[in-house]
């Protein structure tokens, strides 16, 4: 099986150890990862801001980058929803492509039959499923069913874990009253919970609410569950 990583703007810029980790994880369950060096943004910001005719060519490219590919995989719910679900409206042609596009968590869980990655990670961990992982992909428990096999990991119970946690992408520029409020109750939440670590599976809401907890002088770490994972 050849696979790729598809590593997504937020995370090449501003997350690259969520990359590195997946690579890890993988890697450690005898996986071969290749990284395109052709893939760019897969047009999700523009699409979702009603930019179609621009968004086509990073859907193209996206397409071409990775068609040698039996699966990509992606630390991001949000970006593998974009590629599985908007690509078949933007482009008929980009459909197939999204049947081989896997979030972490579904292609260790659904394609390699594994849930236990050999992860040691001793903390009390609270997990947020993001509004695309929950929604869209349908990602279910899979991600809290990798954290519950890692050593030495105390996964706690999120109070209202199924509610926005208000960053939505350009939703918190437009409408940042409402989602300052949606942070507020998200944050508390985590607190609530006595987590030491709070975990999701896209960093974008991680920085939402990672800032939103450290203003609040909160001792609570933001993280990716992939690097949780690669955590040995």
């Amino acid at each position: 099986m050849r696979v790729a990583l598809f590593i997504t703007c937020v995370n090449d810029l501003l997350y690259p150890q969520t990359g590195r980790a997946v690579v890890t994880v993988l890697e450690r369950l005898g996986v071969h990862v290749d990284f395109p060096q052709a893939q760019t943004c897969c047009g999700q910001m523009q699409a979702n801001s009603g930019y179609r005719s621009e968004a086509l060519p990073l859907v193209r490219g996206f397409v071409d980058t990775f068609a040698a590919y039996d699966a990509i995989v992606a630390p991001s719910g949000s970006c593998v929803a974009m590629v599985r679900d908007s690509y078949p409206v933007l482009d008929p042609a980009a459909a197939e492509i999204g049947a081989r596009t896997y979030e972490l968590s579904e292609f260790l869980i659904d394609i390699l039959g594994v849930t236990d990655v050999g992860a040691r990670f001793p903390a009390r961990v609270a997990y947020h499923p993001t509004c695309h992982g929950l929604r869209m992909l349908r990602l279910g428990d899979r991600p809290e069913r990798l954290l519950r096999a890692v050593r030495d990991l105390e996964l706690a119970g999120l109070p209202g874990a199924d509610e926005c946690c208000g960053f939505g992408g350009t939703f918190a520029l437009k409408n940042s009253g409402v989602s300052g409020a949606m942070l507020t109750d998200k944050c508390a939440a985590v607190r609530d919970t006595g987590a030491t670590v709070l975990a999701a599976a896209d960093n974008s809401c991680l920085a939402h609410i990672g800032g939103g907890l450290s203003r609040s002088g909160a001792p609570v770490r933001a993280l990716h569950y992939a690097e949780i994972l690669a955590a040995a």
